[in-house]
């Protein structure tokens, strides 16, 4: 039975021709993100399907956010499926974009997506059973709210811009202590790690915003949230869509994911019990381990810079999720 949740996933072939070509075309200016593993596709997608059907059967609409593409084993009249082009629910002016987070800020004008949405990455997997309530609780987002610094990483600067600047719009509408004041169950809520305990309490000797605890794995939001922010900051979210690769000036999906716990607009709750976090690697046996025990409901297959022979570690990787999840799924032909 659908719950009136649905997914949303992003996916890039970063191996086709023509949106290569199309890339090559514009340069970027500036402080950006343009490495090859933001676009490198391992053949795995077609599993992310299958965890959705297998795992998440509920969910409502599945909307496949692409430029235009798709995988050629994919099964387009699945009555589930929404294929989604970016000139679809983007403003034209700002196409074509090889920006995330341009894509992302935009998700809101989906045609047809619910109020209450699940947005994923394509790397980013569903490996055991999940509930609607693994999400959403009385209509509210479950999410944890919690600080941890901004790091200056001059080997990825990009980000960390990114991350300052999206608590730089939060302090703007809030005050960290008299937020927290205001919620204190939301920060020090029984059940968190207790690592973020000790973040919220060591925080609050400073006055100001120095970051928060984000997670990249599955990003529950309303669709009311993102139409708010847009209302308050629609002239911020529009320059930087004119960023074509990701940027130094950008904000990203979690300036809305923090905004709705900062506002209590959503439900307390460890979303690290179920989740896991794995680079891609030479040596992939811990993946492979969680794979077949499957003690976590979610797991993120970060792509990192890969030095070893990467045709090698794609037939590790297709080895691992055939062996996990051997069953096609109805999204495929």
């Amino acid at each position: 039975m659908e719950s009136g949740i649905d997914f949303v996933v992003t996916w890039v072939d970063g191996s086709d021709r023509a949106w290569r070509e199309d890339k090559a075309r514009y340069d970027g200016t500036g402080i950006i993100d343009d490495n090859e593993e933001r676009y490198r596709d391992w053949g795995l997608f077609k599993y992310w399907f299958r965890g959705v059907e297998k795992y998440a059967p509920w969910a409502g609409k599945i909307h496949l956010v692409t430029c235009g593409h798709l995988p050629k084993w994919l099964n387009t009249s699945n009555p589930r499926l929404n294929i989604v082009k970016h000139e679809d629910y983007i403003p034209k002016e700002f196409l074509p974009t090889f920006n995330c987070n341009v894509i992302e800020i935009y998700m809101h004008k989906i045609k047809g997506l619910s109020e209450q949405f699940v947005y994923f990455n394509d790397d980013v997997y569903i490996i055991n059973d999940l509930k609607p309530e693994d999400f959403f609780k009385d209509g509210k987002p479950r999410d944890m709210l919690a600080f941890q610094p901004v790091v200056a990483n001059p080997k990825n600067p990009v980000m960390s811009h990114m991350f300052m600047n999206n608590s730089l719009v939060l302090c703007k509408y809030f005050n960290k202590r008299e937020n927290v004041k205001k919620q204190p169950g939301s920060y020090f809520k029984p059940g968190y790690p207790l690592m973020y305990f000790i973040y919220n309490i060591l925080e609050m000797a400073f006055p100001l915003y120095t970051g928060f605890y984000t997670i990249h794995g599955p990003s529950p939001f309303l669709k009311s949230t993102y139409e708010e922010i847009w209302e308050k900051e629609g002239e911020l979210l529009t320059a930087m869509s004119k960023n074509r690769f990701r940027s130094s000036e950008d904000v990203t999906q979690y300036l809305f994911r923090e905004w709705q716990k900062l506002t209590g607009n959503f439900s307390p709750h460890n979303i690290q019990k179920k989740f896991a976090y794995y680079d891609v690697s030479d040596d992939n046996s811990m993946l492979r381990r969680a794979m077949e025990k499957k003690k976590k409901k979610v797991i993120c297959l970060n792509d990192a810079h890969i030095t070893g022979n990467t045709d090698k570690i794609r037939d590790e990787l297709l080895d691992i999720f055939e062996k996990a999840m051997p069953e096609k799924s109805s999204f495929e032909k």
